[in-house]
């Protein structure tokens, strides 16, 4: 294959998605788990939960969800993994009076990242005096976030606790989906902050470039469904 040719299939890999596509692991319903369809929602949240800790583990700051969390960790007996679910449950509480229903992959979410981040925490070396590998691991964790992001998402087994409670004040407010998820994100931003959850370069990166990476991703794996089928 002619180096040209190499290049035209990098760059239509790279192209973001402009929807969510449907793949040979979505499921029917929120609640249609089969064997294929478990492990991928497995695989996906895990790698979100990998990528979370590799921010956190670059020292150069969090994404605003793991601020708070890391936040109300150094301030309870709560490990940052705990923080992470109890935050989530919490979340998922206020789905009640905004009547946004879950799905299994709501409740595999609330789990399965928590268990990952912590993993990535107690595992993952933690790095404070190499600024370049500090962001490669900021780079690679974004990266992973929205890899893990695609394919939990294309499993349609139901949004993540802050990605419902988004859709669901967006539905009910009229106001901009984006307008809706920045101001929530600020809102944890600032709080996390404010219990001593770490901001910094790797906070503003994950900012600019996650939207990007879920795209992207969702990009690649509609191509890795269609070799599948």
């Amino acid at each position: 294959m002619k180096p040209q040719e190499v290049c035209q299939k990098i760059w239509r890999l790279l192209q973001p998605a402009k929807t969510i596509p449907h793949t040979s692991w979505t499921a029917k319903n929120r609640w249609s788990v089969t064997p294929k369809i478990f492990i991928f929602l497995i695989v996906g949240l895990s790698l979100f939960g990998i990528g979370e800790a590799l921010l956190i583990q670059s020292t150069l700051g969090n994404s605003p969800w793991s601020v708070f969390a890391q936040g109300l960790s150094l301030q309870t007996p709560l490990s940052i993994g705990e923080s992470t679910a109890i935050t989530s449950l919490a979340v998922l509480a206020l789905w009640i009076p905004l009547r946004e229903k879950p799905g299994f992959g709501t409740l595999a979410n609330i789990a399965v990242i928590s268990i990952f981040i912590q993993l990535g925490v107690d595992h993952i070396p933690t790095v404070t005096m190499n600024f370049p590998l500090q962001i490669l691991y900021v780079v690679v964790g974004v990266g992973l976030v929205g890899f893990g992001s695609a394919i939990y998402i294309t499993c349609g087994l139901g949004p993540g606790p802050r990605d419902g409670l988004m859709t669901s004040l967006h539905k009910k407010t009229g106001a901009r989906i984006s307008r809706v998820r920045l101001s929530i994100e600020v809102t944890v931003l600032i709080a996390g902050a404010a219990l001593g959850g770490s901001v910094g370069l790797g906070t503003a990166i994950f900012a600019l470039f996650i939207g990007i990476s879920i795209a992207t991703n969702l990009n690649f794996v509609t191509k890795l469904s269609n070799r599948l089928v």
